[in-house]
């Protein structure tokens, strides 16, 4: 397929793009960037979502990890994924009746705020924080698997460098988001989510076509490769099938409840109510969604198996999207794939720029300072967090990680676990802490976490910790918490 074309392509897909934004954007406020002036659409901002929560890792990655060996053994991942998603159903409901009606209550526009008013000020910016933190480095993780697909498919032939070709799509998302933030990417998410789910079901259907099998044959073929074993019963095996419904869970519980980038979009929504049925059919959906790219990842290792392709993991559906199907399905890819990219960095960035105008220097409590000089000390740090963005997805491209799904979730496993900690303990119990301490604590888990993970032989032998290390994480940080803290004492 031709780079100019595939090219072209990308650039009437990102015009249209402006062109929602334009309209979204109009009479924008700080209000209306935060939080969306709290009048979105339940409905678009639950299917908006599905395309935040999933990303181009998921588009890639997913599909990939299902016939790639699981470290150390004989036996393939297959959808195994499945048992985590299994879980994150569980962590939306959990999100959907414990932490929005909290969020509501207090009417937040920052979700940390809660900390603040129930521990500290310390511990309030000690959660923001490491809210900056993880979603830097998840999105940027996201980020740079996209950008190196794009890369080699299109921009090299161009003798584009690496970083220009991070560069060009970050400065296409900050045209976009740079006006309107919540307001805009509520449309835009779903432009985007719908063209990523159209292109996975085009896909679908053309590789069953291309391998002449219906839906049931396919799953036969599968499962003769192993391909379609979902529940592993293994106790010791990272696979264990309580272990990865259990971190699914809290996985959900705190990249999405905990999260802003993703609760100031559920928290844009008018009511309580409706905010409570956008979760609960975001989390309906994912399960039906990632079945599909499960799915759709066994009907790419047969089709690559039958073909004599030797393609794996990450580089598995891009490979043979880009230089072994026709020209108007490396077209689809592409749209598909860039259309999983944007909403989760845009998001990300809208939400790093709202967290540190919010939280961390405290925009809105500065009766100095009037709109028009809020929003434009808000547009520089958007910007800032774009510079941010292009210098560890250069990181990343120096790692080069085969699968960045991973590297997602066990980031996530560190950076979270904190989080997690803060808003159980102050959830679940009725004592004051010592604010000054709370950062120590939140430091000095995943440090412990990392001790634990590294020595994984020496102390439990055969038994394996996976995704599970987020739970170990945020208890470390909730018995931290409970030993620097005393009962609330009546007033």
């Amino acid at each position: 397929m031709s780079p100019i074309v595939l090219f072209s392509f990308v650039l009437v897909y990102f015009l249209i793009l402006l062109v929602v934004a334009k309209i979204t954007g109009k009479n924008s406020t700080n209000d209306s960037f935060f939080i969306g002036n709290k009048n979105s659409n339940w409905m678009l901002v639950a299917f908006g979502m599905v395309g935040t929560s999933l990303s181009g890792v998921t588009f890639v990655s997913v599909p990939g990890q299902v016939g790639t060996l699981v470290g150390g053994t004989n036996y393939v991942n297959a959808f195994s994924y499945l048992q985590i998603t299994l879980g994150y159903v569980i962590g939306y409901l959990t999100i959907a009746y414990v932490l929005l009606p909290l969020y509501y209550k207090l009417n937040l526009t920052s979700i940390y705020n809660y900390l603040s008013t129930r521990l500290g000020v310390a511990s309030y910016k000690t959660g923001a924080s490491f809210f900056i933190l993880s979603r830097t480095l998840g999105a940027t993780a996201r980020l740079y698997l996209v950008v190196r697909i794009l890369q080699d498919a299109i921009l090299q032939s161009f003798h584009v460098p690496f970083w220009a070709t991070t560069l060009i799509i970050l400065l296409m998302i900050l045209l976009y988001t740079y006006e309107g933030g919540v307001k805009t990417i509520v449309w835009t998410d779903t432009l985007q989510t719908s063209c990523m789910l159209l292109g996975l079901v085009i896909c679908v259907f053309y590789i069953l076509n291309q391998l002449h099998l219906g839906f049931f044959d396919s799953l036969t073929a599968m499962a003769d490769k192993g391909y379609t074993k979902v529940f592993f019963t293994e106790p010791s095996s990272k696979l264990f099938f309580v272990k990865q419904i259990l971190a699914g869970a809290f996985v959900t519980i705190t990249m999405t409840g905990m999260d802003q980038e993703m609760m100031q979009k559920n928290i844009s929504v008018k009511t309580l109510k409706d905010s409570q049925k956008n979760v609960i059919t975001l989390g309906i959906t994912m399960l039906v969604v990632i079945s599909l790219f499960l799915f759709l990842g066994g009907l790419l290792y047969l089709f690559a198996n039958t073909n004599g392709l030797p393609f794996t993991g990450d580089k598995l559906f891009p490979s043979i999207a880009l230089g072994h199907m026709p020209p108007a399905m490396s077209i689809i890819f592409i749209i598909a794939l860039i259309s999983a990219l944007f909403p989760s960095a845009d998001g990300a960035i809208t939400a790093l720029t709202s967290t540190f105008c919010i939280d961390i220097i405290g925009m809105q409590r500065r009766s100095d300072w009037d709109e028009a000089k809020k929003k434009k000390i808000r547009q520089r740090i958007h910007i800032g967090f774009a510079f941010v963005f292009l210098l560890f997805v250069m990181v990343y491209k120096w790692i080069d990680n085969p699968s960045m799904i991973g590297v997602i979730l066990k980031v996530a496993a560190y950076t979270y676990g904190p989080l997690l900690g803060l808003f159980t303990f102050g959830i679940v119990l009725k004592r004051n802490v010592i604010d000054k301490w709370v950062p120590l604590v939140c430091i000095l888990s995943p440090l412990l976490c990392l001790l634990i993970d590294t020595n994984q032989k020496a102390l439990f032998g055969s038994f394996e910790i996976g995704l599970e290390l987020l739970i170990i994480n945020g208890l470390i940080t909730f018995i931290g918490l409970l030993f620097i803290s005393k009962k609330e004492t009546a007033i």
